[in-house]
C-alpha cells in the first residue's frame, strides 16, 4: 500500500458530496480545527438567529414573544429536530437544562421504576459527570450502590439486582462505540433499564434508539450539534415509559398546567414532565440554528465520511508519526469508534499545546491522551493530512519541550 500524500487527501475532498456544508460554518483562516467533538464550530446562520431573537423579538415584542414567537415551544421543537439524528420519534426528545441535570432526572426516575433493585451498573472511566451524578443520586436515595465493570463484561454483570445500566455510547476518551442493541437486550433480559449518554455520538455516528429498544438517553448540544458553548442539552424517554417514570425536579414547566399556578404539582402527561425551569431562549435559539444544519444532510453519507476521516487519521499517524511514542488508544476498526481518535503519549499535554501554537486545534484528556475530533459537516480530508504533518514536525524537532508548552490553564 502506497504512502498517502497530500494530493490523495485533496482528491478525497474533491469527491466529497458533503464538501459544500463546510461553507455554512465560521472557520478561522490558518487554523485546523479538530476539536468539534468538544465544541462545535459556529454556524454562519447562528449570529443572525440569535440577533433576531435579541433585537427583533425580545427587543420589540418583550414578553409577548413567548406566544408570538413560540418561545415556549422551543424544547419540543428542537427535540423533534434532533430525533432523526438519534433514531427516535419526534415526541420522545426534549431539549432542556444541561446533560448533568438531565442525567440526574433520568437516573432518579429509573431508580423509582425499579425500587426493589439496588445497583447502578457502569464502566470505569465513563465520563466523570455521569459517574458523579450517579453517586449523588445514590447518596440521596440510600441503599443504592454503583458497580463498575469493564465494557466487555457489562452484559454478563447485569443481574436481578441491577436497576440501571448507565453507559456512554461513544467513549469520551477512547472513542470506542458500544453495541447499543446488544447491551440493551442483555439489560432487558434481566429486567434492568438502560440510560445512554449520546454526547459524543449525536450528529457524528449512527444512533438507533428505537430500533435498539433503548429506554432513556441524554446528549449534549454544543459538540457535533454546534449549539455554542454551554448550549442546552437534550433527553430521550421511550414512548412506553413516559407515563410511568417520575422525575424529581418537579419545576413549574413540568407541571400539567404551568400557568394555572396551582399549589400542588401535577406532572405533565408525557414527555413535558421532564421540563423543569424556564427555557433559556437565547441559548435555545443558537442550538436551533446548529441543529438546523443537519436538515438536508444525507445522514448515511455523513456517517460514512466520519468513519473515513478517522481511518485516514489513524493511517497517517502510522505512516508519519511512528517511532515518536504514540499509542493508539481508540479501536483500530473505524466501525467500532466514533468520530474522534485518541493517542496515548507520555507528553500528550505539551505536544497538544505545541500543536495549538501552530494552528492545529485538538485537545488533551488527562492523564495522557491526545485527542482529535473530526466533524464530518466541516472537516476536510486535507485538514487531517495537514494536522498530522504538523505533528510530525513538532515531534521531529522536539518543539513540545519549550517551557511555555508545559504551563497548564484552568481548562485543559
Amino acid at each position: 500500500m502506497n504512502r498517502i500524500e497530500r494530493e490523495d487527501a485533496l482528491e478525497l475532498d474533491r469527491a466529497d458530496r458533503l464538501a459544500a456544508f463546510r461553507d455554512r460554518f465560521v472557520l478561522p483562516e490558518g487554523r485546523l480545527y479538530l476539536d468539534g467533538n468538544s465544541l462545535g464550530a459556529l454556524p454562519r446562520a447562528t449570529s443572525d438567529a440569535v440577533q433576531r431573537v435579541v433585537s427583533a423579538q425580545w427587543g420589540q415584542d418583550l414578553i409577548a414573544g413567548w406566544n408570538a414567537h413560540d418561545w415556549i415551544g422551543l424544547p419540543q421543537r428542537i427535540g423533534a429536530a434532533i430525533a432523526p439524528l438519534i433514531g427516535a420519534k419526534p415526541d420522545e426528545v426534549l431539549v432542556c437544562d444541561s446533560t448533568s441535570v438531565n442525567l440526574f432526572k433520568l437516573i432518579a426516575g429509573a431508580l423509582l421504576l425499579r425500587p426493589e433493585r439496588s445497583v447502578i451498573l457502569s464502566e470505569p472511566g465513563n465520563f466523570p459527570t455521569d459517574l458523579y451524578v450517579a453517586e449523588g443520586v445514590a447518596a440521596l436515595r440510600g441503599g443504592v450502590r454503583i458497580d463498575l465493570h469493564e465494557a466487555d463484561s457489562i452484559a454478563e454483570a447485569i443481574d436481578e439486582t441491577t436497576a440501571l445500566v448507565l453507559l456512554t455510547h461513544v467513549h469520551y476518551t477512547t472513542g470506542r462505540m458500544l453495541d447499543m442493541a446488544a447491551i440493551t437486550r442483555a439489560a432487558h433480559a434481566k429486567g434492568a433499564l438502560v440510560l445512554w449518554d449520546l454526547s459524543h455520538s449525536t450528529g457524528a455516528v449512527p444512533v438507533a434508539l428505537n430500533e435498539s429498544g433503548a429506554d432513556l438517553a441524554v446528549g449534549c448540544g454544543y459538540k457535533y450539534l454546534n449549539g455554542g458553548p454551554g448550549a442546552p442539552a437534550f433527553l430521550f424517554v421511550a414512548e412506553a415509559l413516559q407515563t410511568q417514570i417520575r422525575q424529581p425536579l418537579s419545576g413549574w414547566m413540568g407541571h400539567d398546567s404551568p400557568f394555572a399556578f396551582e399549589d400542588s404539582y401535577r406532572p405533565a402527561a408525557r414527555l413535558d414532565r421532564f421540563l423543569c425551569g424556564t427555557p433559556s431562549v437565547i441559548g435555545m435559539a443558537a442550538l436551533e440554528a446548529g441543529v438546523a444544519q443537519f436538515r438536508d444532510v444525507d445522514l448515511p453519507a455523513l456517517f460514512a465520511k466520519g468513519r473515513a476521516l478517522s481511518a485516514l487519521l489513524v493511517r497517517l499517524m502510522g505512516e508519519r508519526c511512528a517511532g515518536f511514542g504514540f499509542q493508539l488508544a481508540s479501536p483500530g476498526n473505524a466501525e467500532e469508534r466514533g468520530c474522534h481518535v485518541s493517542f496515548r503519549h507520555a507528553d500528550a499535554y505539551p505536544v497538544c499545546q505545541a500543536l495549538i501554537a501552530r494552528g492545529v486545534v485538538g485537545d488533551f484528556r488527562a492523564p495522557d491522551r491526545l485527542r482529535f475530533g473530526m466533524a464530518p459537516l466541516y472537516t476536510r480530508f486535507a485538514d487531517v493530512f495537514d494536522a498530522v504533518a504538523h505533528l510530525e514536525t513538532v515531534m521531529r524537532d522536539r518543539l513540545w519541550t519549550e517551557p511555555r508548552f508545559q504551563l497548564r490553564g484552568r481548562v485543559t
